[in-house]
Order: structure tokens, then sequence, then C-alpha cells
């Protein structure tokens, strides 16, 4: 099975276009080298990838017939991923919240427009009087 079919059948990625196009920047590497999109996979290959800033790193333990269910999923392939690449994107999230806390900065068009209407509102009301 080519392997952009094969990430895509293992719900890695959500259509197979968008996983060759991931194949084609190479983000993803079969045994070590970099693959093409029609790279054929066999069992006991190991395939990393990068997606979402994780390394992800799969051994094939069988070749599926066609996409599969999420359950269904760990029959065909063993994850090898490193928990500490999951920690780190979490620490990623925590400190780019850090840096900038919502509602901070400038406003939303959403609130922008409220303080326009505010604006145009007390200048009327000052007219009146």
């Amino acid at each position: 099975m080519r392997i952009d079919k094969l990430l895509w059948c293992l719900r890695y990625y959500k259509t197979r276009s968008i996983a060759a196009e991931a194949v084609k920047k190479g983000h993803v590497t079969v045994n070590g080298q970099v693959a093409k999109a029609s790279r054929e996979i066999f069992p006991t290959d190991k395939i990393t990838l990068r997606k979402d800033q994780i390394n992800y790193k799969l051994t094939i333990l069988d070749i599926p017939q066609n996409r599969l269910g999420a359950k269904l999923v760990d029959m065909y392939r063993k994850d090898e991923t490193p928990k500490e690449a999951f920690e780190h994107l979490e620490l990623l999230k925590l400190s780019k919240e850090h840096y900038r806390a919502h509602g901070t900065g400038r406003p939303t068009k959403k609130e922008r427009r409220d303080i326009d209407d505010y604006l145009d509102d007390s200048i009327e009301t000052e007219e009146i009087e």
C-alpha cells in the first residue's frame, strides 16, 4: 500500500491529498529515508512523521484493506511516540497563553463595534442636552 494511503487509512490525516502533501514536503520518513507518496509500505516498516510539532514514530504491524474506524487502528500499527513529545506540546500551549493573556491588547472586531456604538450614543446624548 502507498504511504499516503496508509497514513489516511490509519487516520493520521483527514484526506489522502493532505497526507500526500505532507509526504511531498518531507515530513514523513520510512526506515530513516525520506519517502515519496508512491512509496510502498510493508509490515515491520518504521515510519516517522511530523504533524502538529510532534514527531510520531510508528511500526506497521499489518496493512489494512481500507480506511479504519478509530478503535481498530491499533491492530495495524504500534505507536512508539515518546510521552515527552506530547508533554512538550502542552508546554508550548501554556507558554503561548502566558505570553499574552486573553482579552488584552487590541480589541476584537466585535469589541471595536461596541466601543463605537457606545461613543456614538454618548455624543448623541450630549448634543440633545
